[in-house]
Order: structure tokens, then sequence, then C-alpha cells
């Protein structure tokens, strides 16, 4: 016998069996639906990516095939380095223990990985740099060791250097030159500098001179990691959420830009007339070019004698307030971003200096922005919400930039922004430059690299180097405000443009220059310095 309760409690069983089986299979045709969607964009692009290998190929030629065989060598040697590691480690403990997680990734791991990159010279130092300046898209382990990859390149032979002007002046060096310093004043990875005296004028000349093989080396390398990047994201469609391709082609046009020293060339020009053109001559200068003696692989430049703006004793022996040059060289470069075609976008130490006669010098136009009107005004409202503490407003202004790729909730954003500028002990100027330093893609991977002192400081009666114990950041800060930022970053999605990005590395620049020049300026806020848009396209056009 049957209770009557029986067959009813039996029902919802039946129900549910039958409710999980549909769910089980709408959820497993959708899965199949996606696949299938997604196998179909795979075969109709895999044409194209074939396409794009073969003319990456082609175009590569035959310097692929030497790089091939260097960056063999290079996984020889570091592999070796690492077989010795791990042979001394088993030898010295108990081999029961394990190996650490570092030897046991291998090359992989983020000391392997990082002297390979070494090793492999230019390229991929640059890489190196860029990982250890973009946490919001590699593992927090390579970001910290990446900042270990700087640029350290030993000088080429004077001969070599001497051949390559022989061949892009095409006449004997010394019917140009006078005399050309054998002793570099710097050398980085790209290029390196000589002193020199022109010949008849006898004027003091620095030579930019790029390093022989340089622009083969550059072609193959992100031709080859272009393609690694195209087969990526053909294997996973959601790379393209992150644009590794487009990442790869900004690195690729940003570094080719650098070897071409024709555009260089123009970059200084355009500031020196720029300069003219606004009455500022007498306050600050570029280097003069020689173009009879320059070319896209050599640059002759006047030489500039002064010190660097962190050389806080050597300054105030040139001049009597440190303060007012420093607002001279915010006034004109802040002047730049629309009077001028293009601004300059490295201005570390090394690029901006005290010349001896009192005027500012910028150096080295390797590195130019150019922004546009609307980023522009949106960036006007972040610098004044920054230094009224308004964060909705500053939200406002990310979004209006571009700085998210998503709808956003700009209060959500605005109470996150407030956690971070109140949680970290820095100026709002610092903080700000740092979240670009945190979020941006390739841009910050160049401004890592001081790569050319153009003028000497040192002098042999005094010891005019620069200031740097009371511009170094507390790592730990700075590494605890990366994770923030990251997770902020990543929860809205934010994508900063390259402009952006390169004004608030200039920002961070100038605002250290403050912090050791000038402690009680507000750069925002002095009224001594022009932050306006009075100086709109209309103006632009003259220096172009």
């Amino acid at each position: 016998m049957q209770f009557p309760g029986t067959s009813i409690s039996n029902r919802p069983r039946t129900f549910n069996s039958r409710s999980n089986a549909l769910t089980l299979f709408a959820r497993y045709s959708q899965t199949q639906d996606i696949f299938t969607s997604r196998l179909q964009d795979s075969m109709a692009n895999f044409p194209k990516l074939v396409e794009d290998i073969i003319q990456t190929s082609i175009n590569t030629g035959p310097r692929g095939a030497v790089r091939l065989a260097q960056g063999v060598q290079a996984v020889i040697g570091v592999g070796s380095e690492w077989l010795a590691d791990v042979s001394k480690l088993t030898s010295s403990t108990n081999s029961s223990t394990g190996l650490p997680t570092q030897l046991q990734l291998g090359l992989l791991s983020p000391l392997y990985l990082r002297r390979l990159f070494e090793r492999m010279g230019a390229t991929y130092i640059k890489l190196g740099q860029f990982i250890a300046s973009a946490p919001t898209l590699f593992p927090p382990e390579y970001v910290q060791e990446f900042q270990n990859c700087f640029d350290r390149a030993p000088a080429v032979p004077f001969e070599e250097i001497q051949k390559i002007l022989r061949e892009e002046l095409g006449r004997p060096i010394e019917s140009v030159y006078e005399y050309v310093d054998p002793t570099p004043i710097a050398s980085a990875s790209i290029a390196q500098v000589h002193g020199a005296k022109l010949r008849g004028s006898q004027e003091d000349v620095v030579i930019k001179v790029l390093k022989p093989g340089i622009e083969d080396i550059l072609v193959a390398d992100l031709n080859f990691v272009y393609v690694v990047a195209r087969i990526l994201e053909f294997l996973n469609p959601e790379l393209n959420r992150a644009s590794l391709v487009g990442i790869v082609k900004d690195i690729k046009e940003s570094m080719l830009e650098e070897v071409d020293f024709n555009k260089e060339a123009m970059n200084i020009e355009s500031f020196r007339r720029y300069l003219e053109s606004m009455g500022f001559t007498r306050q600050a200068t570029a280097p003069k070019v020689y173009p009879q003696c320059s070319s896209q692989r050599i640059l002759t430049m006047e030489r500039l004698y002064g010190v660097p703006l962190t050389d806080l004793d050597s300054i105030s022996s040139l001049v009597s307030s440190p303060e007012t040059s420093l607002i001279t060289a915010l006034n004109v470069w802040f002047g730049s971003l629309l009077a001028c075609e293009s601004f300059h976008a490295d201005v570390h130490a090394g690029n901006l200096w005290l010349l001896r006669d009192g005027r500012i010098g910028f150096l080295d136009f390797g590195i130019v922005g150019r922004i546009s009107p609307k980023t522009w005004a949106a960036m006007e409202v972040f610098l004044a919400s920054i230094t009224t503490e308004e964060y909705e407003s500053m939200a406002s202004a990310l979004i209006e930039m571009g700085a998210t790729n998503k709808d956003v909730d700009s209060k959500a954003f605005a109470r996150d922004l407030e956690k971070i500028f109140s949680s970290i002990q820095l100026t709002p100027v610092r903080v700000a430059a740092l979240i670009c330093e945190s979020v941006v893609s390739c841009t910050l991977m160049q401004d890592l690299d001081t790569e050319i002192v153009v003028a000497t400081a040192r002098e042999t009666n005094t010891n005019a180097t620069a200031v740097s114990a009371n511009l170094v950041v507390d790592e730990r800060q700075m590494n605890a405000l990366f994770l923030d930022v990251v997770q902020v970053s990543e929860s809205y999605g934010l994508r900063f443009p390259r402009e952006f990005a390169l004004l608030m590395k200039q920002l961070l620049y100038f605002d250290r220059y403050t912090r050791l020049l000038a402690p009680n300026l507000n750069m925002l806020q002095d009224q001594r310095i022009s932050i306006v848009s009075n100086r709109r396209s209309s103006n632009r056009n003259i220096y172009q």
C-alpha cells in the first residue's frame, strides 16, 4: 500500500531530473555553438594569419636567420647558467627538499628570462623595460625582476664609428671635423655619442651615431615578436581584448622612429622654431642641428654645456634662484603642448639641463608626443581636480580621455581613486603619474631607458654629479601602490591613451625637480606657471 504522499514526493524529483537534463543540454549546445563560432572565425582568419607571417618573413629576410642563430647562442648561454645554479644547489643542500620555484621554471623564470633578454640585446632590453612598467599585463614576479633590466650597453670601438661616419658623410672625416674624440660621451643600446669640433668654424659639437647593424637587429626582433603575437591571438582570441598585436605594433613603430635621426632632427628644429616664435630664446634652447653633416644614421648637433636639474649645488652656483629656472622650464614645456607641433616626451635629468649661460637646455628629442585638443581639455580638468581633490571630476576626466573601454560607474571609480590617493603618502602629481606607469601599455617602456646624454656636466675643478639620494622612492611603497592600482585598473578596464601617459610621466619628472629645487612650489597652482587653454591650435600652425 502506498501512502498518499509518496507519489507527490517523487514528482519533484522527476521534474528536477528532467530540468537538470534540459539545463545541461542547453549549456552543452551553447558551448558547442560558441566553439563552432570561434572555429569558424579562426578558419576565416587563418589565411590572413598565414599571409602576415609570410609577408613579415619576406620583410625580415636573411637577418632573421642571423638573429635566430644569436638567439640560440643566448639560450645556450643562459641555459648553462641555469644548469650551473641547479648543480651548485643540489650539491650543497638536501635534494629531497626539491628545487626552488625559480629553478623549476628554468629559462621561463623571471631571473633567467631577464638574463636572456639582456644577452639578446637592445630590442629585448627595451621589451624587458616594458614588462617592468606594465604590472597590469604581467605577473608581479616578472615586473619586479625586470626592474633590473637596465641598458648597460658596451661602447662600440672607435674604428667602427669612423667607418659609419665615412659612409654617411660621403667624404673624409677630417674634411668635416677638425677633431673627433675617440672616447664616447655616452653609449646606449641604439646609439653612441662622441664630442667633436667642426672644421672651419671650430664650433664644439656632438655626434650621435647609430650603432652598426642596429636597424637589422630591431627589424628582425620586432618582426619575430609581431609574428608570435599574431599566433598567440589566433590561438587565444581572448588576447584581442588586451590588444596584444596593437601593443606590439606601437612598440615597433616607436622603436623604429628612434633609429631615424632625420626625424629627431625635425623634432629639434620644430622646437627651436617654437622657442623663437614665442620669444623664449633668451630663457631656453635646444641644440642647433647641422644638416650638412647629419643623416638618418648620424646627427651632428651643437654641444651644450651645463648641469642636470638634479644637481642643486652646481645650479646654485650658476643662478641666484633655482626656483625661477624651474618655473622657466615648466612654462616652456607646458607652452609646447599646444603651441608646438610636438612636445618633448622624455625630460629626465639627462635631457633637461641648466646651461652655463642660465638658459634651460632641452636635449635629445628622440621621444616626442603630440596631444589632441580633446585630450588636453580633459587633461586640464584632471590636473585641476588633483589640486582640489575632487575625485568625481578626476574620474570623469579619465573617462572622457578614453581611459576605460567599457561603461563605468563614475562615482564608484571616484571613490576608488580617493582611496588610492589617501592611502599612499605621496604628492598628488606623483600618485597620478604612478597610476599611469601602472596601467599604460608600451609608452612607458621607452621612458625607463635614459638613452643619450649629449652634453657633459663634470668639470675638472668640480664634482658636479646628479643628486639621486633625495629622488629615490621607497620601492616597497612603490610596489604597494602598483598592486593597489592594478586591482582598480582591472576592475574598471583602464586603458590610458599614449599621449596621456607621456604627459603624466613628464609631470612626474618635473615633480622630482620641484621637490629638489623648490620644495614649497605647487606647480599646478602657482600663478607664475601657465597651464591654460588659450594657446590653442590656431597657434600651432605657425610652428609646423
